[in-house]
């Protein structure tokens, strides 16, 4: 039998219906399992232990309480959890503890979820390399002189290291799929407004999004049943019930259109991640899918996105004084930002929308690289150079996510293979706009053939 910290959470859920297991035993073995291999990793920087048994004896003392019952769960660090420290991976909040819980924690513990920990994060999830002053760096569990990716690098890890079954991460410029590639896991960008949240200074912004990870596409729907779904505190929550991802994955493939977009229309791509990713279209071949390379048109969306993010920083952060060195630029950058500026991005992303509607009328979905590069050592702030190209600033290699960002469609990162020092290597799967279960379920067909998500990391060495 598979160790019960890695048992998939649908595994774990189905034992724990039958009382063949406890909530608490389950508990223990994460926490033991926490123990274990998180000082090699620094994924889960906030261990609430004696909470989460506490939690889980309640849940086994009383009725079945909803999707996530018994199962642990990890919060990421930029998320508000009532009595525990949430320091939003910044020096100035290294003793913060929230009064109030945000809404996807209250989703959770509804649920029947046991919180397990807070995740490591860099500073308010600026970044795609996990790192900061309160915690320090995160490091890849399929080798540890690796980053994991970022901003939710610390619950990618968690996720791959059999830490937690199931961790919340957040996604603006890639924030949640680079760390799922990077780190052999599944993340899902849900369409803005799918998995909700209050937000105080920008309640109509759409480049953040709150999404679920998991090790299995079946666990992410799991997960996406308890924490997506309308709420008052959101003007951009969907009215879709969200037990709708609780049905079944399996779909037709061979029907399929799938466009291929090998660089997403000229990005440098890493010659390794290229070879890995190559293998995607020939796995949708092999089932029947017809695949085509074609290229959707992005022009504008780095415009639009650059601008729509500065502006958020300065309007969210502005106001802060001592930050860190990504923060402060982006403020600055956001200063700069005029109503010209805006106006121009908008009119470039209503163009981009159309365009979108009209790719999605000729194909049912589109597979590219998640990332651009594999993970890159954990010593190194960011990528300075991709393919040979040098990167103008710590944002541009995670072009081929931000560039999704912008278009406000579902995009799945699932595991697609290893290079050949065993560094993972996800492919990122997009749909048209609010198809959230039809990406889940093309990923869930792709994963069962490729497998590639069930190799585990070795944790003592490079590569696996």
């Amino acid at each position: 039998m598979t160790e019960l910290h890695y048992l998939t959470a649908s595994e774990t859920s189905a034992l724990l219906r039958a009382r063949e297991i406890s909530a608490a035993e389950v508990t223990q073995a994460h926490l033991d399992r926490i123990e274990a291999v998180n000082p090699q990793v620094n994924a889960i920087v906030t261990v609430t232990a004696e909470r989460a048994l506490d939690r889980a004896r309640e849940l086994d003392a009383g009725e079945w309480q909803g999707p996530l019952h018994g199962l642990p769960v990890a919060h990421k660090d930029l998320v508000s959890t009532k009595g525990v420290r949430t320091t939003f991976g910044s020096a100035l909040f290294a003793d913060h503890v929230p009064t109030v819980d945000d809404l996807i924690v209250r989703r959770v513990r509804d649920a029947g979820g046991v919180m397990i920990g807070k995740t490591n994060t860099p500073e308010f999830g600026t970044g795609s390399h996990t790192v900061n002053e309160v915690f320090g760096a995160t490091r890849n569990p399929y080798d540890l002189t690796k980053s994991a990716g970022g901003s939710s690098g610390g619950a990618a890890a968690a996720l791959a290291a059999g830490m937690t079954p199931l961790a919340d991460g957040s996604d603006m410029g890639g924030s949640l799929r680079n760390p799922a590639s990077f780190c052999n896991i599944v993340g899902l960008r849900p369409t803005p407004g799918r998995v909700p949240s209050k937000s105080t200074t920008a309640a109509w912004f759409t480049l953040g999004v709150s999404g679920p990870m998991a090790r299995t596409v079946q666990d992410l729907a799991l997960f996406l049943t308890a924490v997506a779904g309308p709420d008052p505190s959101s003007p951009l929550s969907i009215q879709e019930d969200p037990s709708v991802f609780g049905g079944s994955l399996e779909t037709d493939v061979s029907r399929l259109r799938i466009a291929y977009s090998p660089s997403l229309g000229g990005l440098p791509v890493d010659g390794e991640t290229a070879r890995v990713t190559a293998q995607a279209a020939e796995a949708f071949r092999g089932l029947g899918a017809t695949v085509e390379h074609a290229d959707l048109n992005l022009t504008g969306a780095d415009e639009a996105f650059r601008t729509y993010r500065a502006w958020w920083y300065a309007a969210t952060y502005g106001d802060l004084e001592g930050v860190g060195e990504n923060v402060r630029w982006n403020v600055e950058k956001g200063r700069e930002v005029t109503g010209d500026d805006l106006a121009r991005a908008e009119k470039l992303r209503t163009r981009l929308w159309h365009r979108v509607n009209g790719f999605f009328g000729t194909w049912d979905y589109l597979i590219a690289p998640v990332s651009q590069v594999p993970p890159f050592p954990v010593e190194d702030p960011y990528v300075r150079s991709v393919d040979g190209l040098q990167m103008p600033d710590y944002l541009a290699w995670m072009r081929s996510c931000y560039l999704i960002s912008v278009l406000g469609v579902p995009a799945l990162s699932v595991p697609c293979g290893f290079t050949e020092t065993g560094l993972p290597v996800g492919v990122q799967i997009i749909g048209r706009p609010w198809d959230d279960l039809g990406v889940i379920k093309v990923g869930h067909a792709f994963e069962r053939v490729t497998r590639a998500g069930s190799v585990r990391p070795s944790l003592c060495a490079p590569g696996r």
